[in-house]
């Protein structure tokens, strides 16, 4: 048997408790048991529950196996001298998803759960270790499901597709870009362009510095349709697209296509440490069959009237369905959609703008915004779900019943067109047409600081889901200086604790057991399932906003406050990197399970079946929901206060 200066020398050879002090080490080897496995027995077997510690090989060789629905077995890893394993059980208290079946004869110590969690919470680096092996174990999981279809695809089981948004820009791009000289004649570069039969060049200053594009609808507008300038006396500079956009060559087709969208540009220079080394165009993703999705971009703005767009709204869809199928990044889906979705709108308020014009009320009599508020507004509205929205208006000269009766009448308008387009309006009324979420400036203003003088339950959540505002139309400004307004009014009320009043709120708690049984409806339509977004997804939603606001983040995405609150020191890169993944884990089964519905011909409704999923998906889903709870567990220690608590 082994005394505690032995298992204090295994300690000090495994990591991470290497890292730790001799003091702390001594006192967990007094701590730790010592248990002993013949060969060919089982440490645990799959679905056992778990005895809540942590194995640390002194000798011996254990093997890691996990079974599928019909008992075939299949090793997934070795374990040696030194290692550990059964670290992610410990930490959930599931049931052990897999077996630890002995090779050699076994000795391990045993480091029990609540020594285990005293070490992670008093050593940042120690649970920093702990939290970046679990966001790996989960990438991995997920490189084993997209294997696993790309396998189905080559064996005919579903449809054969090419992974066109998982391409580096690299692969599509024109290299070496042709170039020419700001100051060179428009009548040379033509020359450059038709002898290379290219349609565009890149014009360079005399440090080699790119400056702008000369592109065949340049000479057209400027030297043809128009005769702005001299042919033979007309340089490269008096016609050239100034507003260049750059991207990077190892950047995805995805995040090109989105530069593409947001600037307007067909033609993207590609950029290496301050050096041109390619050019990207439209063509160029015509060319790889990504055109779809620029297509349906110029369609929307094109289209006359509603019907047109209503009709245009629906192949929406089908893009994310594409997307989804070509393994495209959660960043991905979420831009492109969300950039769709975005131009949708703005073209039912210009259409709306237009039909006010033509009824006799004329254009607006001040100047207003337009904002987007829930998953909109934080470029996550993947599916076409409910309106968030509201109006910010200048504040009249005088109070009067032509601007709040236009108002209201443009408010109408727009909500019903974008409910015609697929948006549904929302239950709770947060939309433009409730006089709630269509005020001056003034009013705004005058409603967040009453609000903030007793932070109380009223009106609490309209703040919280302006919280997360983007002016998308009108007058930016205005949304952006009532925002900040808003944000000191958060700052007062999380200030604002009450430890008697917290300690009888309700804290998180992840729809999972302590031995890893996903908690479900008992009852109901939805029996036996569980809303992913109302139990996960809106709890970090919840828990990263509640972050940004305390520490002045202005983003509005979850994956942009993250990365925020990162490079700002709000959290660690490890527990960004955690919570990132958690996140992004979540949307995928909800995207994926959400698309099934709707091939069934149901709506999206975000009720899965977590007893459905594939094995490795549950696995994935379990160890989502462990980053959850601990983020919720930061909230809950970080913010003594009940309204947090409450809304939390």
């Amino acid at each position: 048997m082994m005394n505690s200066a032995e298992i204090f020398d295994v300690l000090m050879r495994t990591d991470p408790f290497e890292m730790l002090a001799e003091d702390v080490l001594k006192m967990l080897a007094e701590k730790t048991e010592v248990r002993t496995y013949p060969a060919n027995t089982y440490v645990f077997k799959q679905g056992d529950a778990s005895i809540d510690a942590l194995y640390i090989i002194v000798s011996g060789l254990v093997e890691l196996t996990v079974s599928n629905d019909r008992g075939e077995e299949t090793v997934i890893g070795l374990k040696r001298q030194n290692d550990f394993f059964g670290e992610t059980v410990v930490l959930s208290r599931q049931r052990y998803p897999g077996a630890a079946r002995v090779k050699k004869r076994l000795t391990c110590c045993l480091v029990f759960r609540e020594d285990l969690e005293k070490l992670i919470y008093s050593y940042p680096e120690f649970c920093g270790f702990f939290n970046t092996l679990l966001a790996e174990r989960m990438r991995l999981l997920y490189e084993e499901l997209v294997a696993e279809q790309s396998y189905m695809s080559s064996a005919g089981l579903s449809g054969i597709r090419a992974s066109q948004f998982r391409k580096r820009v690299s692969e599509v791009m024109a290299y070496p870009a042709i170039t020419c000289r700001t100051d060179d004649l428009v009548t040379a570069a033509a020359g450059i362009m038709a002898e290379k039969d290219i349609n565009a060049v890149v014009a360079l200053d005399r440090q080699n510095r790119p400056r702008g594009i000369l592109t065949e609808k340049n000479l057209v507008r400027y030297l043809i349709a128009r005769q702005t300038y001299p042919v033979e006396t007309c340089r490269v500079e008096n016609v050239m697209f100034s507003n260049l956009m750059e991207i990077q060559p190892q950047a995805f087709i995805g995040q090109a296509l989105v530069a593409m969208m947001r600037s307007k540009n067909k033609h993207l220079i590609v950029m290496e440490r301050g050096e041109l080394v390619g050019i990207v165009s439209m063509v160029d993703l015509i060319r790889i069959q990504s055109v779809g999705t620029l297509t349906l971009a110029k369609d929307i703005e094109s289209q006359p009237d509603l019907r047109g767009l209503s009709v245009v709204s629906h192949e929406i869809r089908d893009i994310l369905g594409a997307m989804t199928e070509e393994k495209a990044t959660v960043h991905e889906i979420f831009d492109v959609m969300s950039e769709l979705h975005e131009r949708l709108t703005r073209r039912v308020i210009q259409l709306s703008e237009e039909k006010m014009k033509l009824g006799g009320w004329g254009g607006p009599p001040v100047e207003y915004c337009w904002v987007n508020m829930g998953s909109a507004a934080r470029y996550e509205q993947v599916f076409g779900t409910d309106q968030d929205n509201a109006i910010i208006y200048a504040d009249p000269e005088s109070e009067n019943a032509l601007v709040t009766d236009y108002f209201e009448r443009l408010a109408a308008l727009i909500v019903d067109g974008l409910a015609r387009c697929g948006f549904g309006r929302c239950d709770h009324g947060m939309m433009a047409t409730s006089a709630t979420c269509r005020r001056s400036v003034k009013a705004w203003t005058r409603l967040v600081r009453e609000w903030r003088g007793t932070c109380g339950d009223e009106d609490t959540w309209l703040f919280l889901s302006l919280a997360d505002c983007r002016p998308i139309w009108g007058n930016m400004a205005l949304a952006e200086s009532f925002r900040r307004e808003l944000f000191e009014a958060f700052s007062v009320c999380l200030d604002n604790s009450d430890p008697d009043a917290s300690e009888d709120a309700p804290g998180y708690q992840p729809p999972i057991t302590f031995l890893g049984t996903f908690i479900t409806e008992s009852r109901g339509i939805h029996k036996n399932e569980m809303n992913l977004k109302k139990t996960a997804i809106i709890p970090v939603v919840n828990a990263v906003r509640l972050l940004s606001i305390k520490y002045g983040i202005f983003e509005s995405s979850t994956l942009g406050r993250l990365k925020c609150l990162v490079e700002g020191g709000g959290l660690s890169p490890k527990d960004g990197e955690l919570f990132q993944h958690s996140f992004e884990t979540l949307i995928r089964i909800q995207i994926a399970e959400n698309m099934k519905k709707m091939k069934q011909g149901r709506l999206p409704d975000n009720y899965i079946d977590p007893y459905s999923l594939k094995k490795m998906q549950r696995m994935a889903l379990k160890d989502a929901l462990v980053g959850v709870s601990r983020l919720l567990k930061r909230i809950g220690e970080e913010f003594d206060n009940i309204w947090v608590k409450q809304f939390i």
